[in-house]
């Protein structure tokens, strides 16, 4: 997302939010992001809402896990992909350090992979960065209050990881990488966003092409959608 997008998002106006059930104390918030006017945005955005307390910005896990250790937040919003240690990879070893803190995802990757694996490692939400600010306040007082937050796009997507056919011949990364091929994506950004090379992409699709008996991504993609194997 560009610097643009976020400053338009933090400028909104204010709507009526989700009351904070334990009203009258503050919550206490760390935000891990390697973009510095992102997180510079977060901080600016939370630090200026009534009921809130940034207890530090930092740009990776490891500048991070010292001071929330020690100055234990209540909530900490998280991106995946940062420098040194992953933020989904991160999220176990926040959870050990402080038990009781809540984990709260923002990020731009859309990718099942990462989504489920954030999930299962303990994060008590996922949101996308191109969500307005009312939403990430509302989202942060939902987790606060017990609820898992999601943005719509990724609530949907799990939903349909519910829904899927599970007689289907594909493999789980081969059904990842069909799904980008359905999304629009191209080869490159799927390599990207599910951590493996090009020529590894390539080899999933000749398989995919192959199980499903098809010589193009639009054949296996009307075959894939309709025996719902994604």
């Amino acid at each position: 997302m560009t610097v643009n997008v976020l400053s338009r998002n933090f400028a909104v106006n204010k709507v009526l939010r989700m009351p904070f059930e334990n009203a009258g104390i503050m919550i206490r918030v760390a935000i891990i992001e390697d973009d510095n006017t992102i997180r510079d945005g977060y901080a600016y955005l939370l630090g200026n809402e009534p009921g809130f307390e940034i207890t530090g910005t930092y740009p990776s896990f490891e500048l991070a896990e010292h001071d929330i250790s020690s100055n234990v937040p209540d909530i900490i919003l998280l991106d995946v992909q940062l420098p040194g240690i992953r933020g989904v990879d991160a999220i176990p070893k926040i959870k050990k350090a402080i038990p009781r803190v809540q984990v709260l995802v923002l990020t731009v990757y859309e990718s099942e992979e990462i989504i489920f694996t954030a999930l299962r490692n303990g994060a008590s939400g996922y949101l996308t960065k191109n969500i307005s600010a009312d939403k990430i306040i509302e989202s942060v007082k939902e987790v606060m209050n017990g609820g898992g937050a999601m943005s719509t796009g990724i609530a949907k997507l799990v939903m349909q990881s519910f829904q899927k056919n599970m007689a289907s011949p594909l493999s789980k990364r081969e059904t990842q990488v069909l799904e980008g091929i359905a999304g629009g994506k191209s080869r490159s950004k799927i390599a990207t966003e599910l951590f493996i090379d090009l020529e590894t992409v390539k080899t999933h699709i000749k398989n995919i092409y192959h199980k499903l008996d098809v010589n193009s991504k639009d054949e296996a993609i009307k075959i894939a959608r309709e025996s719902k194997y994604i």
